[in-house]
């Protein structure tokens, strides 16, 4: 396994991946989380989920209620997270722009994840943008993760290159 990294130093309002707990906390969230996709927006919210998982950026999950209609598309496919249960797979669609398996969600989580029913994660990557607070997000390195990354996190993050042991 490969030794953690040293943690980079945070600045006031800052939060470090390395102080989130294992298994992940779900925390509520109200800033305004917009998602566009297409050069359409296909989500806005003040209400979401916050996943914090040591060594990951944040993974927002967002209310199925926020999305445009027609935006969620059943896809195939499944996963499983040791703590939140098994995941279904949701292509997202902006405009005439699908991105394929970018989004998923827990049908039945777990009970120590149950707020997360009904609510939607997503690949940040794979759309045209994510804000939140009006900030533009970067997206968690690799292709494997789905956290947010934004100025008041810091890592180093899980997902790049000899991440795989942390």
């Amino acid at each position: 396994m490969a030794s953690r990294p040293v943690p980079e130093p945070i600045a006031p309002g800052q939060e470090s991946v390395w102080d989130y707990p294992r298994p992940p906390a779900l925390v509520a969230s109200d800033e305004l989380v917009t998602v566009v996709l297409g050069g359409v927006e296909i989500c806005e919210t003040t209400t979401s989920w916050r996943v914090l998982e040591t060594s990951h950026p944040p993974t927002y999950y967002l209310p199925r209620t926020a999305f445009r209609e027609g935006a969620l598309v059943p896809a195939r496919g499944s996963s499983f997270c040791e703590w939140k249960g098994e995941a279904s797979y949701l292509d997202l669609v902006g405009g005439t722009t699908v991105a394929p398996r970018a989004a998923w969600y827990y049908p039945q989580p777990t009970p120590r994840y149950a707020a997360l029913r009904h609510h939607v994660a997503l690949y940040p990557a794979m759309v045209d943008r994510c804000l939140v607070d009006g900030e533009l997000v970067g997206p968690q390195p690799g292709g494997f993760y789905g956290g947010w990354i934004t100025s008041n996190v810091v890592g180093p993050f899980k997902g790049g290159p000899g991440s795989n042991g942390w």
